[in-house]
């Protein structure tokens, strides 16, 4: 069984078929789909989508991306949403200066927000970075230092020592289809080094479709074509890394219950 740890089934290009796409992922064995949130105006409907689906769980949070429209959200939001027996993760959130969509310091601030509510709720952070590679180690860090966050940074294109620092504190990594991509030598060099305990692979669905999909709608199933790529890059036989992503799931998001 593998399992996609992060994927956006209400978006536009799933939400319009959405049972057929959970279908197709099925018969290609992904047993358990996480639905991330990035926004609050969705939480209702991810909450609904995992509601209708027994293998289907939700995550809670704001992309940094949004920011600067959730000027007011803090913890205790996060944390009330989060009691929803359907939720499992606090995310996705996190720092992207690539696209700087949001003012840095509000993206700060409401990452600090998840993070507090990951430590009150005891659910793991889903962490999104782009180009804020020192800002994320150091806020990270300070708050496993702390005491009470884990997590997992999701669709992981960053460098190597970023890796190593998030594994260093305990973190787990998670590939998309991104690291099927010719000129992703980089991130298939890290891919190779991420202990097989800590790894995680996703689609971040509709996004990013892994070879031989490129250029189309990315969907769940596809999670299984990462994982191919990634089994034969490292050495490994799928069944192996299919079981090993799918026990780091249920590890890391403790709050899930396998089917």
């Amino acid at each position: 069984m593998l399992v996609d740890s992060h994927c956006h089934l209400n978006y536009p290009g799933l939400i319009e078929r959405q049972d057929e796409v959970l279908g197709a992922a099925r018969s290609r064995g992904v047993g358990a789909f996480l639905n991330i949130s990035t926004r609050q105006s969705e939480w209702g409907d991810i909450l609904g989508t995992a509601e209708r689906n027994t293998d289907v769980w939700a995550s809670i949070g704001v992309h940094p991306h949004e920011a600067d429209s959730h000027p007011d959200l803090g913890a205790s939001a996060l944390v009330e949403a989060a009691t929803h027996d359907r939720v499992i993760g606090i995310g996705e959130c996190g720092l992207d200066y690539f696209y700087d969509k949001s003012d840095r310091q509000a993206q700060r601030e409401r990452f600090s927000a998840h993070i507090e509510a990951a430590r009150a709720t005891g659910l793991p952070l889903i962490v999104h970075t782009r180009d804020a590679e020192e800002d994320t180690a150091e806020i990270l860090t300070a708050a496993v230092k702390e005491g009470g966050v884990a997590g997992v940074l999701h669709c992981f294109t960053s460098s190597e020592k970023l890796a190593r620092a998030a594994l260093d504190i305990g973190f787990y990594i998670s590939l998309s289809g991104i690291v099927t991509f010719k000129n992703a030598r980089e991130l298939q060099e890290t891919a190779k080094m991420i202990p097989a305990d800590r790894l995680l692979v996703e689609t971040d669905a509709p996004f990013l479709a892994p070879v031989p999909n490129r250029g189309k709608t990315c969907e769940p199933a596809f999670v299984a074509d990462t994982a191919t790529f990634v089994a034969e890059l490292r050495g490994e036989p799928l069944d192996q890394l299919a079981d090993a992503t799918t026990d780091n799931f249920y590890r890391l998001f403790a709050r899930a219950t396998r089917p």
